[in-house]
């Protein structure tokens, strides 16, 4: 009797509820296909939300992430998983060093950002996959030079206080820009005020095409809402995923 008894108040435990935290610098929308493919991937695996995992779902850019994982630590969360750039992800490192953490780092080279240690040992509590992408800048310029045979300046909007987006745009564009005879013309733009500024002032100077290496307030700007009070001719843009 002791036995069955045992046996009842063990079966009748209730299962761990794993808690996932979710951090993206997009709002829910853009990330509702992520989102989607994470569900589906832990379901294959046996982990259904509403039975053994529950998610913490948070959305804002660096500014508001430390806030956002403040709230998530406080929650004691199982797991973080970070998408949205080298700001957020360093903002989720400051945050906890016990929790683990799944970034998605969307170009970033996570050792030259201090990120992890290295690639095949990363240390500390944060693991996961990311685009190295700087590479491919070569090829994604000749490829717009093979759409617009004409092209000879290109205007590269970037944010300076993306490393990722800075290294590409100061070590390898030159490089590239060089062996396919074009010019670049650097533009900084930080927040999305910028744009109209930048456009503005770039009016004597007609770019043949633009180029966007990336980062959040570039991404998720829409271009063609700003393009058109400020640049009269069409551009081509080329915003690599």
């Amino acid at each position: 009797m002791l036995f069955a008894l045992c046996v009842s108040a063990h079966a009748q435990q209730p299962k761990k509820v794993f808690r996932i935290g979710y951090l993206s610098s997009r709002d829910p929308a853009t990330e509702s296909s992520r989102t989607a493919a994470i569900r589906l991937a832990l379901g294959k695996l046996g982990y259904v939300e509403g039975q053994n995992i529950a998610f913490e779902p948070r959305y804002g850019d660096s500014d508001r992430a430390p806030k956002l994982l403040a709230e998530l630590v406080e929650l004691n969360v199982d797991l973080i998983v970070v998408a949205g750039g080298y700001g957020v992800i360093v903002a989720a490192k400051s945050a906890t060093k016990t929790i683990p953490i799944v970034m998605v780092g969307e170009g970033l080279d996570p050792v030259k950002g201090g990120i992890v240690e290295s690639l095949a040992r990363p240390g500390g509590n944060i693991t996961g996959f990311t685009n190295v992408s700087r590479a491919l800048g070569g090829k994604r310029l000749e490829l717009l030079k093979e759409t617009v045979p004409k092209l000879n300046r290109v205007a590269v909007l970037y944010n300076p206080e993306i490393p990722g987006a800075t290294r590409e745009v100061k070590e390898d564009l030159p490089v590239a820009t060089s062996a396919l005879k074009l010019t670049a013309q650097l533009w900084e733009v930080r927040a999305k005020d910028d744009f109209e500024q930048v456009f503005a002032l770039s009016s004597k100077e007609r770019p043949d095409g633009l180029y966007v290496p990336g980062g959040g307030t570039l991404i998720n700007t829409n271009l063609k809402s700003i393009r058109g009070p400020c640049v009269k001719k069409p551009v081509t843009v080329y915003v690599p995923k």
